[in-house]
């Protein structure tokens, strides 16, 4: 047994993107639950402060893609450094924020952390022993997730024992130390994609994106039919059309279409935005529905702080169950894993839409979905990066990262539409609005689950054999990781 000193070194550079990783989904979070005390404190109204999450989304969806492509070209670690400068710079706009305009403007750099999970992931293929590639992944992966409930959960106390400011001062402090750490102790990838930047593909993939966010996002407050509304959707589909056929004539295209074409890639993508859907209404919605007053014939009356408790057990469950999708998707397959998500995310809506009266029955609840998210994101994962060559696996993360954000924002918009549907201002939604608000997320599981039987079974690659031979081995070495130790070959 020889010991690598890469290897050896690796955990020190996974526990870098993963903090990195966990940072940007906690800025995800602690927003969501506080958008009420974001309306008082910044003088604005309920329509004008929900620009504190679009901002925030339309930046991710934009700069995703295109750093990671960055990356792919220019360097991981470079990137990355860059990036994490720029969320603590917004979190320091954003915690100095007086008016809703400034913090909006703070948001929207920090969304340009969207683009640490395509790096992560690209790292982590760069610097990984081949066995290690999977669980890396997973637990990155679960990490996302985790990141983001812990945000709900966190938001609450922070607030009542400080002010909304210190949302942002915290994460920003973590990110700032990561970005130091960073320097010292990611090496920078020898691998490198070809080409450049272009100009005029990146103009009409953040043009069409834009449109298409604002459109969803805002749909519910000018109406579906309106012109605004309708206008940005055409325009999205024009911009649209015109960035893949400029994309598909480039020499050096800012994303591969043909990349986008192979069928692991898109029928992946695919789940991976159903999924997104999903859990960004989830996130969402389900605080909103415990801080509902038992008089509306619904609801528990939760405080800010009582209703991310409710979200723990989603938060625990996927975590737990993302550290061992790797180990689940080398024996039977990521495509089974993904089908098992698939199953306990449409279930546990449908339990949802029928009983949600009790409090066990949204911890239970939850717990299930926290199971389905948990496997599904992090299969997502794995299967992405073992279905593109290295050099693009930044670029692939990406694309499906930004998938999932556009998902998030187009499932919260049309929950948001059926929930709110006929609700007078002032009223609270019927309690049938939520039950056919659920039935729509149990409606995007089952979609999800039927899209993961056309994904084509994975070849049996270096990876999966590699985390099959090693057998004990492979504990051994998960084992090691969690405590600290340090990893070496153990072929």
């Amino acid at each position: 047994m020889e010991e690598s000193p890469r290897h050896t070194r690796y955990p020190f550079i996974f526990t870098v993107v993963a903090l990195a990783v966990s940072a940007f989904s906690l800025l995800q979070g602690l927003v969501l639950p506080v958008l009420p005390s974001f309306q008082r404190d910044l003088h604005t109204s309920q329509n004008t402060v929900t620009w504190a999450l679009t901002s925030y989304l339309l930046s991710a969806s934009v700069s995703t893609p295109i750093l990671g492509r960055i990356g792919d070209m220019k360097g991981k670690k470079r990137v990355l450094i860059a990036v994490l400068i720029l969320i603590a710079i917004g979190c320091v706009i954003s915690a100095l924020a007086t008016n809703i305009g400034i913090m909006v403007i703070g948001r929207s750099v920090q969304g340009v952390g969207g683009a640490v999970v395509p790096l992560a992931f690209g790292i982590i293929r760069d610097q990984a022993p081949a066995a290690r590639i999977p669980f890396s992944i997973s637990t990155v992966s679960a990490l996302g997730s985790v990141g983001t409930g812990v945000g709900v959960v966190l938001a609450g106390p922070i607030v009542a024992a400080l002010d909304i400011h210190w949302l942002f001062l915290v994460p920003g402090a973590m990110v700032a130390l990561t970005a130091l750490a960073a320097i010292f102790v990611v090496p920078e990838s020898s691998r490198r994609a070809s080409g450049h930047v272009a100009i005029a593909p990146a103009l009409l993939l953040s043009g069409w994106l834009v449109a298409l966010i604002v459109a969803v996002s805002e749909a519910e407050q000018w109406g579906w039919t309106s012109a605004r509304v309708l206008g940005l959707l055409v325009a999205a589909a024009v911009l649209l059309v015109a960035w893949v056929r400029i994309e598909l004539r480039a020499p050096e295209p800012l994303i591969d279409m043909h990349l986008l074409r192979l069928r692991a890639v898109w029928t992946t993508n695919l789940v991976t935005f159903l999924f997104g859907a999903g859990v960004y209404a989830a996130f969402s919605f389900i605080p909103e529905f415990v801080q509902t007053p038992p008089r509306a014939g619904y609801g528990f009356g939760a405080d800010t702080t009582a209703s991310g408790l409710f979200l723990l057990p989603m938060t625990a469950a996927a975590f737990v169950v993302g550290l061992g999708a790797s180990r689940a998707a080398a024996r039977i397959g990521s495509k089974r894993v993904l089908l098992a998500g698939a199953a306990c995310t449409s279930a546990s809506f449908a339990v949802l839409t029928f009983s949600h009266h009790q409090k066990w029955e949204i911890y239970v609840v939850l717990g299930l979905l926290g199971l389905g998210l948990g496997a599904s994101f992090s299969a997502v994962s794995i299967r992405i990066v073992e279905a593109v060559p290295a050099n693009q696996v930044g670029e692939a993360s990406g694309i499906n990262a930004n998938i999932r954000t556009i998902g998030g924002a187009i499932g919260a918009a049309v929950v948001a539409a059926v929930i709110t549907s006929g609700v007078r201002a002032g009223q609270f939604p019927s309690d049938s609005n939520y039950r056919n608000g659920f039935a729509v997320l149990m409606l995007g599981g089952i979609l999800a689950g039927v899209a993961c039987l056309f994904i084509p079974r994975e070849r049996r690659n270096e990876v999966n054999v590699l985390a099959e031979a090693e057998g004990h081995a492979v504990v051994h070495a998960e084992s090691a990781f969690l405590a600290g130790a340090p990893l070496v070959d153990e072929v």
